[in-house]
């Protein structure tokens, strides 16, 4: 449903445009090759990817973005086969999406989600693939809970079952993420690298809330980083650089120096307990009461809104 913060322009050539509540522009190109009812479901499905990202830190990442929609064909149990992050001068998101998909099951498939967290960094889109995908995988499990598509207990249940992914992706432990990472595109190793990215982010979430008593999150750390270099093209070690900077600590980089040199993904189980969330046969159960319960609701909504 278009949400008050939201507003559509009139057509301009094949694209229309939506505004977030602080007037950034997100240019939507759906293809003319759907049919006009699968256009309408596309477009609401945009609209509530497009407000997801908003409940980051309130408004989207780029002044300018856009969004461009076209058809494939394929299996209903994957709707959308393909995406991908074009860092331009207007950084636009490609989406390739199965004319009959509906825009419920849209809203349900995370490909959207993580295609569209990419765009939290100001990123120059090369080296360090574990650290862009880390923080896209992190997230795309956040956005789909605070924009209720999935439950509490959903959303920490694929986040458990995405670093069980990465663990189990073993075929390369004994070697550093640094070296999996720059011979995964011909030798594989995705899900260890894509999840220890994960588990970066998570764990640097949890120490930032910890150590603000709940104050300060991720959330607030990536509206930093934004408002001070959204329009740059940063390396890893830049935004790194940044968002020791922002906290005032040198948190980030001495998880990098962890993670990067790590031979195998990180155990997990200790963030989860933090948490009060308890493992049992592959399973999360989530303590009802106390403190570490607290804590693990306040994801489910930004510190930065």
């Amino acid at each position: 449903m278009l949400t008050p913060a939201f507003g559509w322009t009139t057509p301009v050539a094949n694209a229309t445009v939506l505004f977030d509540e602080g007037k950034r522009e997100l240019e939507v190109d759906i293809s003319e090759l759907f049919p006009e009812q699968s256009r309408a479901q596309i477009s609401q499905w945009i609209e509530h990817l497009a407000h997801s990202l908003t409940l980051v830190y309130g408004h989207w990442p780029r002044e300018r973005w856009a969004i461009d929609v076209e058809p494939v064909s394929g299996s209903i149990d994957d709707p959308i086969p393909w995406a991908q992050v074009h860092r331009e001068k207007i950084d636009r998101v490609a989406f390739y999406v199965l004319s009959s998909a509906s825009a419920d099951t849209l809203k349900h498939e995370w490909t959207g989600y993580h295609e569209v967290a990419h765009l939290l960094l100001p990123y120059r889109g090369w080296g360090d693939t574990w650290f862009s995908e880390g923080l896209a995988s992190y997230y795309q499990n956040l956005l789909q809970a605070r924009v209720g598509v999935l439950s509490e207990e959903q959303m920490w249940q694929k986040l458990y079952d995405g670093f069980a992914r990465g663990k189990a992706d073993d075929r390369f432990d004994g070697q550093t993420l640094l070296s999996v990472n720059q011979q995964m595109r011909e030798k594989g190793g995705y899900m260890r690298v894509y999840w220890s990215g994960a588990w970066y982010f998570f764990a640097a979430d949890i120490s930032l809330r910890a150590k603000s008593n709940g104050a300060y999150s991720m959330d607030n750390a990536l509206k930093q980083l934004n408002s001070c270099c959204a329009a740059q093209s940063l390396s890893v070690a830049e935004i790194i650089a940044h968002l020791d900077a922002s906290t005032d600590q040198e948190m980030f980089s001495e998880l990098y120096q962890k993670v990067y040199q790590s031979r195998k993904m990180p155990p997990y189980a200790s963030l989860f307990a933090q948490l009060g969330i308890e493992i049992k046969n592959g399973q999360v159960s989530l303590v009802a009461d106390g403190a570490n319960a607290r804590r693990r609701r306040e994801f489910l909504s930004s510190t930065a809104l």
